[in-house]
């Protein structure tokens, strides 16, 4: 990173004239970069360009849900990653597998999510070697704030879900890229999280079943999909349970959506 900067290190920038050395952050996890340059402002002036060429404009779209019931905790995504109108994949894994008691899930910019919550395992493992304990999911994802937080206003893009199960039971937690981070029973993120909160709204109960509360996450995913252009692909469904996380089921979306239109006749 500190050799690209400096190969960088002459060019003027917009108005950042970046002089020949390059500051370098405190530890390894943090970023170089160059001098004097607001990383927000910098992009800013490429997305609000009129020259076509240079204008950046930065499109993402999902759904992700997660929600607590009886039985622990259900993660159902999308796997559809866009670029703007064009679709990139129909087979990206947006759940992220920390460790086998923790999950992260994937909002927004795919490489912002993937990187954060990876060094967020490597966190993760390196509390439970000192402390010889699983860290708890309150600390997992107040960790994963306070690393995001740093870069608040520096042009991350991450709306993730943080669940598991320690001491205290399941657990479930969003966090973003300014670090917020707050707890629910419920969470959707993303694009198609509308439609996703209507079809919760009207099948959520604490009480439900095991394989219930499977089809409600199917069936949210489902209906966000058929309605919310940025997401497709397929269903994949998670379990947290106390044993730890299982995958439950990869469905694709278009067939469940045709099978649905036939039950109804």
């Amino acid at each position: 990173m500190a050799a690209l900067a400096a190969a960088y290190s002459t060019m003027d920038m917009g108005g950042y004239l970046a002089s020949d050395t390059v500051q370098t952050l405190g530890t390894d996890e943090e970023f170089s970069f160059l001098p004097n340059a607001d990383p927000a402002s910098l992009v800013e002036q490429f997305q609000n360009s009129n020259s076509v060429d240079n204008r950046i404009k930065f499109h993402s779209g999902t759904t992700t849900l997660g929600f607590k019931f009886k039985h622990g905790v259900i993660i159902a995504v999308d796997s559809r990653a866009t670029a703007g109108s064009y679709i990139a994949s129909q087979t990206v894994k947006k759940v992220i597998e920390i460790n086998p008691y923790l999950l992260g899930t994937m909002a927004g910019g795919a490489a912002d999510c993937s990187f954060w919550e990876r060094l967020l395992a490597k966190q993760c493992r390196i509390y439970q070697l000192r402390n010889r304990e699983r860290i708890s999911v309150a600390a997992a994802s107040k960790i994963l704030s306070n690393m995001v937080y740093q870069y608040k206003g520096m042009g991350l893009s991450m709306g993730t879900m943080v669940c598991g199960w320690d001491k205290r039971g399941p657990g479930l937690y969003y966090v973003d890229s300014d670090g917020q981070r707050t707890t629910n029973y419920m969470f959707s993120v993303g694009s198609g999280s509308t439609y996703a909160y209507g079809v919760m709204d009207t099948g959520y109960k604490y009480e439900m079943s095991v394989e219930e509360a499977y089809d409600l996450g199917r069936k949210a995913i489902m209906h966000a999909a058929h309605r919310d252009a940025m997401s497709g692909g397929v269903v994949n469904l998670y379990h947290m349970q106390k044993d730890g996380w299982v995958k439950v089921s990869q469905t694709d979306v278009s067939q469940m959506y045709y099978q649905s239109l036939e039950e109804k006749k």
